[in-house]
């Protein structure tokens, strides 16, 4: 550890940069590896690649609508509902 690079760069002050980029490059990944293995689009093998433009909307609207996006359909877009409804609804 004598470098001045690990010096530099190994130091408490940076631990929060670290991590903020290793979840930035996480999602990124599970992002990549959802697409590649799940996405309809997404051909990887030549067999399947040489079909070309395939019609099946029920695999596509299965893919489009998964179960985060069903969840959070109906809901209201707050972030803290009981903080929001305590300074909008007060009980006089």
């Amino acid at each position: 550890m004598s470098s001045p690079t690990l010096k530099r760069w190994l130091r408490p002050e940076v631990y929060p940069l670290f991590a903020a980029v290793g979840v930035a490059v996480g999602i990124c990944g599970l992002q990549l590896v959802r697409n590649i293995c799940i996405n309809p689009e997404v051909r990887v093998s030549k067999e399947t690649r040489a079909q070309g433009v395939l019609e099946n909307f029920s695999e596509g609207e299965k893919y489009a609508e998964h179960g985060l996006r069903k969840f959070v359909r109906n809901r209201e877009p707050e972030i803290m509902p009981s903080i929001n409804s305590f300074f909008t609804n007060p009980k006089s």
